[in-house]
């Protein structure tokens, strides 16, 4: 028995392209590590949030998302520790210090041409493995998304939900490293972003507490 039919083996990953191109604080963080720190920085940001990804993935698929959504207190507790989380980024970004460059976009060049050290990079992927693994309502979107696309007559839906996982994740690898090239190539070539690289650090930190706000006065979704 097939797993999915191939008409919605297509109508699923154009539905999973469509969605990471919406902006959220996943394309949030890896386009402001683009700008900051190069493309490579941002390319890295996007891995780290597709590790957290598969983390939501294999854990919905033994049960935990499901836990997440039945359970009132499970939710809200981790809904509390990712909006922390959100937060505190957001406050270490509002209140970085400017690069001591001038605004000349010297630093932004630097960036780009040289490697970034192996401690940056490090730190770059896990800041986005913990955005992602942190929101509980990214296990709850693959609970209420992905089953969709399972056929009625699949022997096992466990299986079949791994796997379509996966299949979603890969194919938001390219649309994530297309926002990283883009930030990469705007900080390069446009002037008054190299000017202002503080302001958006700002602009950033101010969306991601946003976003943690947000998060932290969401409900639980319905079943």
């Amino acid at each position: 028995m097939n797993i999915i039919e191939t008409h919605q083996l297509l109508m699923f990953i154009a539905a999973g392209w469509l969605l990471n191109l919406t902006p959220g604080p996943d394309v949030l963080y890896i386009v402001s590590n683009a700008l900051r720190s190069g493309t490579r920085a941002g390319i890295v940001a996007g891995l780290g949030i597709t590790a957290g990804c598969f983390v939501h993935i294999f854990a919905a698929a033994v049960g935990v998302g499901a836990l997440l959504a039945a359970s009132a207190t499970a939710f809200t507790v981790l809904k509390w520790v990712g909006a922390a989380y959100l937060l505190w980024m957001g406050v270490r970004m509002l209140f970085a210090k400017a690069s001591g460059d001038g605004g000349s976009g010297a630093a932004i060049a630097a960036a780009q041409a040289a490697p970034a050290t192996a401690v940056s990079l490090r730190s770059v992927f896990m800041g986005g493995f913990w955005t992602n693994v942190l929101n509980p309502k990214v296990a709850i979107f693959f609970l209420a998304f992905v089953p969709q696309f399972i056929a009625p007559g699949t022997d096992s839906k466990a299986l079949a939900f791994v796997l379509l996982g996966v299949l979603f994740n890969v194919n938001a690898i390219p649309v994530n490293v297309g926002w990283a090239l883009a930030a990469g190539w705007m900080a390069r070539r446009v002037g008054a972003v190299q000017r202002s690289m503080h302001w958006l650090d700002r602009i950033a930190g101010a969306m991601f507490i946003g976003f943690g706000l947000k998060l932290a006065f969401s409900d639980r979704p319905s079943a």
